[in-house]
């Protein structure tokens, strides 16, 4: 990894606001190495996010990444603004809220065997949608969904959560 990749991955875990003083380097690092793949119209937008995040770091330098594809944390740290613009908030703390959805909270460091497996099965299930219909498992999980949240595009998800988490 390059000098210039280490500190983007410094960089984007630091835009995580991680409460209980634990270490979560490994589940970082897994989410880091793993690439987000869009199945649903339009979540596209959400790998430009992350497309974003890197233009934001290099801020103009003459650097470039080796990185192909857009990892799952740059999507999450991604997410995190737009629902902290959306919902009002800090992004770091949003994109804590979006771990804590996504049921990582419980995978610190060190990762054993077993963890590792719950880590990639959850991730995966975001990625391929194969969480429950009422999007608990994804990042937005809702009371009461108004249809099957794992054919919704992600934007729509996040705005029906936000408006159901403001009527509560």
């Amino acid at each position: 990894m390059k000098q210039i990749e280490y500190d983007y991955y410094e960089w984007l875990i630091a835009q995580i606001h991680i409460p209980n003083g634990r270490s979560y380097r490994d589940l970082f690092e897994i989410m880091h190495n793993l690439e987000f793949v869009w199945t649903v119209p339009n979540d596209d937008n959400r790998v430009q996010d992350g497309m974003d995040l890197r233009a934001e770091f290099l801020d103009g330098s003459h650097h470039s990444f080796g990185l192909t594809g857009v990892s799952f944390l740059e999507v999450l740290i991604g997410l995190s603004r737009r629902v902290a613009f959306t919902a009002g908030g800090n992004a770091d703390e949003w994109a804590w809220k979006l771990m804590k959805n996504l049921r990582l909270p419980k995978c610190s460091d060190p990762l054993n065997e077993a963890k590792i497996h719950r880590v990639n099965d959850i991730l995966d299930a975001v990625i391929w949608r194969t969480y429950e219909r009422d999007g608990k498992g994804g990042f937005f999980p809702l009371q009461d969904p108004l249809e099957d949240q794992t054919k919704v595009e992600i934007w729509y998800q996040m705005n029906a959560y936000v408006i159901e988490m403001n009527a509560l």
